[in-house]
């Protein structure tokens, strides 16, 4: 995996549009949880995918999870939620980085571009627009992942 910065990768895909197309995914990076969410063909609007349980022992199979999503939903790059805080290192930017790290290092993702993208108060804004539906705690966490991911796309 190559990181890029935004414009770079928004620039690539304009560029890679005009000739053979492809999709974005976003994704949602917490403890235990990442949540996806995936551009249409033209990249202007993000839809939920789904969510992926993330341990430290499973990172080969979320790669190759990605490595499906990739070639099914002919994706080119990665926005990758981060919680930028210039005061100080967040706890939550450090697994962030290390996920990231970890996917590099299976080689099951090499080419792919991604960037970072500020996620602050992305979760926080889903939890308030469904705490009126009164969802489950499980149906309301997968919903709040989901939809995070969708703010960061």
């Amino acid at each position: 995996m190559q990181y890029v910065k935004p414009l770079h990768l928004f620039q690539n895909l304009v560029k890679s549009n005009a000739s053979q197309g492809g999709r974005l995914l976003g994704l949602d990076v917490g403890d235990k949880y990442v949540g996806l969410a995936v551009s249409d063909l033209d990249n202007k609007i993000a839809s939920p995918l789904s969510v992926l349980v993330r341990k430290k022992t499973n990172i080969d199979l979320v790669a190759h999870d990605f490595q499906s999503l990739i070639s099914e939903l002919s994706l080119v790059g990665f926005v990758v939620g981060y919680p930028f805080d210039r005061q100080r290192l967040a706890p939550d930017a450090t697994q962030v980085k290390l996920f990231i790290d970890d996917l590099s290092e299976t080689g099951k993702l090499d080419g792919l571009k991604f960037t970072f993208w500020d996620e602050r108060f992305t979760s926080k804004n889903v939890e308030l627009l469904i705490k009126p539906l009164s969802l489950h705690p499980v149906l309301a966490k997968t919903v709040v992942d989901k939809f995070a991911a969708v703010q960061i796309l």
